[in-house]
């Protein structure tokens, strides 16, 4: 969701009842959702979003495809991300480079990212580009041309982001292992940049067929917000990726994880990590292929553990028992498959990694004992609605929004609909979502270490 905002105004006051009044019960102007986006279908099996912001003569472009790295096979992994960064590399009629001079000469911005579930890519033009930035988008949908030599170029520029962002990076380490851990089947358990052998290993053929398999128009989603609406985005949409053939989607075929049975647990010591590091993970619903009302208190409860320094285990953790520079939660549930929730804490210098563990601990079999007040419930849901209020100053984060929900198979309604779901979220709902994820059977723990010490296994 939208980022966090503060959720008081400035005397203090909590503006749940006000942000409600302008979600929940908004005119029936409103009655597409919370920024009026309007969606259609193309011919071909495209789907579209606009998202009209009228404040300035600028748009956010994007189009994502239904497909990421849990779409790789083993032995594959990294093939959509080493593909995205092939994608800037020209097509049969128009040469690398030329896509990003045009929206730089319009003082644009462009890039482009890779998730587990799809992959994506954006540019921010002024409106008057929108149609020749489309028309280049459309071009690279069908006509991507890479030789061995731009293959070669990106796979070094994919292995040195891997080794930065990951191999140099204890926490991120960490991380990768635990995904490993958790989901030793499902796709969700290998890195979205690949490992490193697979990158190294990966032909042009093996691209290329991904390529192929994922990139058509019936498989993408056009999200368009700024200075637009939907009957000036039809027209434009219906001549330039509507003119693209219709294939049918690839089938989306993953193996399924099978249910943990008994906590699992790694220690990661590494002298090149600044301070010791705890992760407490469980296996969650996910709005797609889960209980969507319990992801929905999954989602308010981990603003209830995390919101700020207002949040219950920053206040616990942090300012009462002084025993962590940090600690909260977090819920990944915009997945297809399984979601995840989780905790986090860091402990301050003195206090060990196992002392830390055990306050966590307590704090969340006082949460499954209690659950959470309805005042804790008001404010985590004043500030989640404030986030939507505050978002309509960035359009590009709107897009994102929609666009990512789209990729992932929600209908336009459904996506709407959040902000009501989200404000019927109960006290009892959040006990009873947190009692059927956080079971001791279903945890995988992690843990970082400076160095070898007695926080071992």
């Amino acid at each position: 969701m939208p980022g966090r905002a503060s959720a008081t105004d400035r005397r203090g006051v909590p503006l749940f009842g006000v942000l409600a009044a302008l979600l929940v019960l908004a005119p029936p102007a409103a009655a597409a959702g919370p920024f009026a986006a309007e969606g259609f279908t193309l011919a071909n099996g495209m789907q579209a979003v606009a998202i009209p912001d009228r404040r300035a003569p600028i748009v956010t472009h994007m189009v994502w495809y239904k497909a990421g790295s849990a779409d790789e096979r083993p032995g594959f992994t990294g093939t959509a991300h080493l593909l995205e960064h092939l994608m800037f590399k020209g097509t049969e009629r128009t040469p690398a480079g030329r896509f990003q001079a045009v929206v730089a000469r319009h003082g644009g911005s462009d890039n482009a990212f890779t998730g587990y579930d799809y992959t994506a890519y954006h540019q921010t033009v002024p409106r008057e580009a929108l149609e020749q930035v489309m028309q280049l988008e459309a071009e690279r949908m069908t006509g991507l041309a890479f030789d061995d030599a731009d293959l070669e170029a990106e796979r070094q520029v994919v292995l040195e982001e891997r080794r930065q962002r990951i191999d140099a990076d204890p926490a991120a380490i960490l991380g990768e292992r635990l995904n490993a851990l958790q989901f030793r089947h499902h796709p969700y358990g290998w890195p979205v940049i690949g490992h490193e052998r697979d990158i190294e290993a990966l032909t042009r053929e093996a691209i290329e067929a991904f390529y192929r398999r994922h990139y058509a128009p019936g498989n993408a989603v056009l999200v368009v917000a700024g200075d637009i609406d939907a009957g000036e985005l039809r027209p434009l949409a219906e001549a330039i990726y509507g003119a693209i053939p219709a294939v049918a989607p690839a089938p989306r075929s993953r193996p399924a994880e099978p249910p943990q049975t008994a906590p699992r647990r790694l220690v990661h010591e590494d002298p090149r990590a600044a301070r010791a590091g705890l992760r407490l993970l469980y296996r969650a619903p996910g709005y797609v292929s889960g209980d969507r009302d319990m992801a929905h208190a999954l989602d308010v409860l981990a603003e209830i553990l995390s919101g700020g320094a207002s949040g219950r285990l920053h206040r616990r953790l942090v300012v009462e028992a002084r025993a962590a520079v940090g600690a909260g939660a977090w819920y990944g549930g915009e997945v297809r498959g399984p979601g995840r929730f989780g905790f986090w804490a860091e402990p301050v210098p003195g206090r060990t990694v196992a002392e830390l563990e055990a306050l966590l601990r307590a704090e969340i079999a006082d949460l499954l004992a209690h659950g959470v007040s309805s005042d804790e419930v008001a404010r985590a849901k004043a500030r989640m609605a404030a986030n939507l209020v505050y978002a309509r100053d960035r359009a590009a984060a709107i897009a994102r929004w929609y666009g990512a929900w789209l990729a992932l198979g929600l209908a336009m309604d459904e996506i709407d609909a959040w902000p009501r779901r989200i404000a019927a979220v109960t006290a009892a709902d959040i006990h009873a979502a947190a009692r059927a994820v956080l079971v001791p059977q279903g945890e995988t723990v992690g843990v970082l270490l400076p160095q070898a010490s007695d926080d071992g296994p």
